[in-house]
């Protein structure tokens, strides 16, 4: 599989996003998991501190072991994992790397990412904070999630000389959310910075399980009533029908589609794919190789307008 890079980090166009891990997927179907990954050329493996309520941190931990130099390895800190441990303030930080490093089993994190913005801490502070973490070996890249230009101005501005920046930012990112190319991918492209998209697949639209007209398949997250099924508009399905014909007349699926026109953007280093499943990895990992031309790429914004 093809490789990107995160600064000084090589990763797989396409990543192990493992929100499942710990939720719907308990240790022994997590490992199957990432031993499927491997075996489709995935080496990045993107969780967070809160997902799963910290399981996916200690699952993957688990797993580690005689693997530790074959991926690389992402995690993020301040979402709320309780009313003690949250936010990007620099006491916490400490004490946040330090738990992720003892669930995950490891001496090092390779990519360590602010979930989100804290507005009660100036961005200077925390960025001292990893600062600190870089030159004590304990992470080797800085990245952030869900920032809007502004707040990736404002970090960029707050970096002190010699010291470490942010060098990716992860937010949605999919054909059918494209709020980034308005003004975060064109900044990333303006400081070089590498974007991982997340819900690449639009929460499982973009993988053609959802046709106009057709029943829609039982027990999922978008069928259940829950949060995802505002998801299911009559909008949204017939741009699908008109993105699965695009792609089927040209031998394609509407998943090779989905990760490949991302990687076409050549800001994208890594697309954050979810699986519960050896099946799905593998399907994910199929899905890059489609080279988009200019003129394809026309006709999918036609489409979409």
């Amino acid at each position: 599989m093809e490789r990107r890079r995160i600064g000084s980090l090589s990763v797989s166009v396409i990543g192990l996003g493992c929100n499942n891990f710990g939720m719907r997927l308990d240790a022994q179907a997590t490992a199957a998991v990432l031993d499927a990954s491997l075996e489709a050329g995935i080496n990045f493996l993107d969780t967070a501190d809160i997902y799963g309520g910290t399981k996916s941190e200690e699952f993957i931990g688990r797993w580690l072991g005689k693997h530790r130099e074959q991926v690389v390895l992402a995690t993020k800190f301040g979402s709320k994992v309780d009313e003690q441990r949250k936010g990007a303030a620099p006491a916490y930080i400490r004490r946040a790397v330090e738990d992720s490093l003892r669930r995950l089993g490891t001496d090092r994190i390779d990519l360590y990412q602010l979930h989100r913005p804290d507005p009660e801490v100036p961005i200077a502070d925390t960025l001292g904070a990893l600062d600190e973490l870089v030159r004590a070996g304990k992470v080797r890249e800085l990245g952030c999630s869900n920032f809007s230009q502004e707040q990736l101005r404002e970090a960029e501005a707050a970096v002190k000389p010699g010291a470490a920046r942010f060098m990716s930012v992860q937010n949605e990112y999919s054909l059918l959310h494209r709020e980034p190319e308005r003004d975060v991918l064109p900044e990333c492209e303006r400081k070089g910075l590498a974007f991982l998209p997340y819900f690449p697949l639009a929460s499982g639209l973009l993988t053609g399980k959802y046709r106009k007209g057709r029943p829609f398949p039982p027990g999922t997250r978008i069928t259940d009533g829950g949060r995802f099924s505002s998801f299911l508009s009559e909008e949204r399905l017939a741009r699908v029908e008109s993105l699965i014909a695009f792609a089927e007349l040209r031998g394609h699926t509407l998943l090779e589609l989905a990760f490949s026109w991302l990687l076409a953007r050549k800001s994208v280093a890594s697309v954050i794919a979810g699986a519960t499943s050896p099946a799905q990895v593998k399907s994910n990992a199929a899905a890059a190789g489609w080279q988009l031309t200019a003129a394809e790429l026309a006709e999918v914004d036609r489409l979409l307008s």
